[in-house]
């Protein structure tokens, strides 16, 4: 047993932290699921830090919080090189070292770059080398304890080594790094959730977050995550290194994996190099990365020159612009969405973007399609089946077409017609604006008119089922569409949703659908039945009914009747005229009313729709099916005062991946404190809240000259 913990221990280590494996991953198994049986047959014989550590041991029954001994703040971004060069002049002035040049000039500052990882930051401790905690980032301040997940990750060590005896184990080490999902692990996964009907990750950051939340270790063991050491956190003894190049060095000889592509820079333009030598190689890795993080690499340095409210003044994160290729556009399909909307949907030769495969991307609306003066970043965005277009993705994730090369264009290229008629239901379609019926280049949106349109209703369901509308666990787009397929089941509409449960039989007749995803279906709709009124309101897919206005509504009405029995100016309050205000017991000044998040336009479409037969059917139905149509936000005017401080009456947009907030419970809690959360940047907006891999939204705020806060800034605001 000994022999074969040692030679795991070394086949780990030479394949995670040397990169010169010493024997074949089948080997590498046959040998642990021998060692497995030998201590399933020895218990007590077992070591501690047994390799079989990594396979995973019994649930957890919840999560305990851990206080870190050094806060994990956030880093500063920059978006271009003359702003790193304008930080590292920043670092030189707080370093009293003159940036200029010269016969006298100081000397200047030692910088290590290092690629940096989309994955989730985690902190570990050892003590006396052996790992005692791992712990995720959280506010900062606190973090969740993942320990029983973090030992399943095989690149790292339950127990360090100090190989050759060149570096001492220090009695406590502490590692910041980056937990991730390398890309073939996460294709591997998608692949398999999809052939047993579960809903896919959205991307492998998203994927190894909810990994490490689940608590039964065996989930994280089977997803093979990996981790990558790129900071420390409290080190006793502090000797152990005096520089962060050195402090790499020590953790690779002690088993730790770092990143290969770290660089040492002895000037800003060897920064500066390596910066842009790595844009054109990190498309290569084997994850997924969105910049390179630049810090001073001497120890003494970093502690002289401090930190700020929220971030070290000593590192800073450059971000790569989204990635840009070009390929050929095959077809285009029309997608009607749950509102109606019609969306053309571009079909392309495949194409690698950003670490995945590509072949399907927006095209926004036909407007812009067809509009040759239209220009993005000096891209034409005039399209034709056959050209040549340029592909990226929004924010890392969203495949979009921005342009198209007109010098590629061929002969025959064909222009894309926007549909008269509905493409599924051949209903009537509505076009907006209304001068788009003379000038075609202006239009903005195509609408099917008919509720019934079996595309709507497919759309509504997944909307009404979707996380942050009804949060129905279990009931994603690929069992609704094995659902509506099933002509006993007959699902066709929401009110359907909360029937399933006399249609079980039916259920575990379809393919993918076992017995136990159906009981969490079935739990999941249970759940659902007392979420209130704003997330039903916000789950229907009704135009202008979204999840802002819906939790505004909820919180002027009491409940769902109250709202349809209320006139059409009492769900405008601030639209009224003086007059009309007063008589209803409004203030005179607009900004004095209580917002619904309705105004003349938008109110007497839902005022309309709420007094409909449709939806008077619907409610009835919910109503009676258990389903609460009270609202659990309502504020009592009289008895609950606006809120007051830094969020009251703040517009507010919320953009990139934030470490210590679901983006959901932030909304409500920002809601909660006065604010109104958009999910659109204009001049309008107060504050955007920016997270890690931020994208469009924060250049438009940069454009808008809109208030920036990033996570830190964000917790140092909200109240305790």
């Amino acid at each position: 047993m000994n022999e074969l913990v040692s030679l795991l221990n070394r086949a780990n280590r030479a394949y995670y932290v040397d990169a010169s494996p010493i024997m074949s991953d089948a080997e590498f198994d046959r040998l642990l699921a021998e060692l497995v049986q030998l201590e399933r047959e020895h218990p007590a014989l077992a070591s501690p830090d047994s390799p079989t550590r990594h396979v995973g041991g019994e649930p957890i029954d919840g999560f305990r919080q851990i206080k870190h001994r050094e806060p994990m703040l956030s880093i500063d971004n920059t978006y271009d090189l003359e702003a790193l060069g304008e930080w590292y002049d920043r670092v030189l002035s707080g370093l009293d070292r003159s940036p200029g040049g010269g016969l006298f000039a100081a000397p200047g500052v030692t910088l290590v770059c290092d690629p940096k990882i989309d994955g989730v930051a985690l902190s570990v401790r050892y003590e006396d080398g052996l790992l005692v905690h791992a712990v995720t980032r959280g506010d900062g301040e606190t973090g969740d304890d993942v320990t029983h997940a973090a030992r399943t990750i095989r690149s790292l060590p339950v127990r360090l080594h100090a190989g050759d005896g060149s570096v001492r184990i220090p009695a406590v080490l502490e590692v910041r790094g980056e937990v991730y999902m390398p890309s073939a692990e996460f294709e591997r996964i998608n692949a398999k959730r999809q052939a047993e009907g579960e809903d896919l990750f959205m991307n492998p950051r998203n994927a190894t977050a909810g990994t490490l939340k689940n608590l039964d270790p065996k989930v994280a063991a089977s997803r093979r995550l990996a981790f990558c050491v790129h900071g420390k956190g409290q080190i006793d003894p502090p000797a152990f290194a005096a520089t962060h190049s050195t402090f790499l060095e020590s953790c690779a000889r002690l088993g730790l994996p770092t990143n290969p592509g770290t660089r040492v820079c002895d000037s800003l333009e060897e920064a500066k190099k390596t910066i842009t030598d790595f844009a054109t190689t990190r498309q290569k890795l084997k994850y997924a990365t969105d910049g390179m993080v630049v810090r001073v690499d001497s120890f003494a340095d970093q502690k002289l020159l401090g930190t700020t409210s929220k971030s070290p003044r000593w590192i800073v994160a450059y971000k790569y612009p989204a990635e840009r290729k070009t390929t050929r556009l095959i077809r285009v399909e029309h997608q009607v969405g749950k509102t109606g909307k019609i969306t053309p949907r571009a079909t392309m030769e495949p194409v690698l973007l950003a670490g995945t495969s590509v072949q399907h991307a927006t095209l926004h609306n036909y407007g812009r399609i067809r509009d040759a003066a239209t220009e993005r970043e000096g891209v034409r965005t005039d399209v034709r089946i056959g050209d040549l277009v340029y592909v990226e993705k929004a924010g890392e994730i969203i495949p979009q077409v921005v342009g198209v090369v007109l010098a590629s264009r061929p002969v025959d290229a064909a222009a894309i017609e926007a549909p008269r008629t509905c493409p599924v239901c051949l209903g009537t379609v509505e076009i907006e604006p209304p001068e788009a019926l003379e000038t075609p280049s202006l239009e903005t949106v195509r609408r099917c008119l008919n509720p019934d349109c079996p595309a709507q209703v497919r759309e509504r369901l997944v909307w009404f089922a979707g996380r942050d509308q009804m949060d129905i666990d279990g009931l994603g787009e690929k069992t609704i569409d094995l659902l509506l397929a099933c002509p006993e089941i007959r699902l066709r509409g929401i009110a359907d949703i909360f029937r399933l449960g006399e249609h079980r039989a039916a259920m575990l007749t379809l393919d993918g659908l076992g017995e136990k995803k159906i009981d969490r279906i079935l739990a999941g709709i249970e759940t659902a039945k007392s979420r209130g009124m704003a997330r039903l309101l916000g789950g229907l897919g009704v135009r202008h009914l979204g999840e802002s206005t819906s939790k505004q509504l909820a919180r002027r009405f009491r409940s769902v009747r109250d709202l349809i029995d209320a006139s059409t100016d009492l769900l405008m309050p601030k639209a009224l005229p003086k007059s009309r205000a007063v008589e209803l017991g409004f203030a005179e000044k607009p900004e004095d009313r209580p917002d619904t998040g309705l105004g003349k336009l938008t109110a007497p479409v839902v005022h309309a729709y709420l007094r409909s037969p449709a939806a008077t059917k619907l409610f009835d139905e919910l109503a009676a099916s258990g389903v609460s149509l009270d609202s659990v936000d309502y504020q009592d005017p009289e008895a609950s005062p606006s809120p007051a401080g830094p969020f009251a009456g703040k517009t507010m947009v919320i953009t990139g991946t934030l470490d210590a907030f679901d983006r959901a419970d932030l909304k409500a809690r920002l809601e909660a404190l006065g604010a109104k959360v958009s999910d659109s940047v204009s001049k309008k907006t107060s504050i955007l809240i920016a997270g890690r891999s931020s994208g469009s939204k924060l250049d438009k705020a940069r454009e808008h000259g809109v208030e920036v806060w990033d996570e830190a800034t964000l917790l140092k605001n909200l109240p305790a």
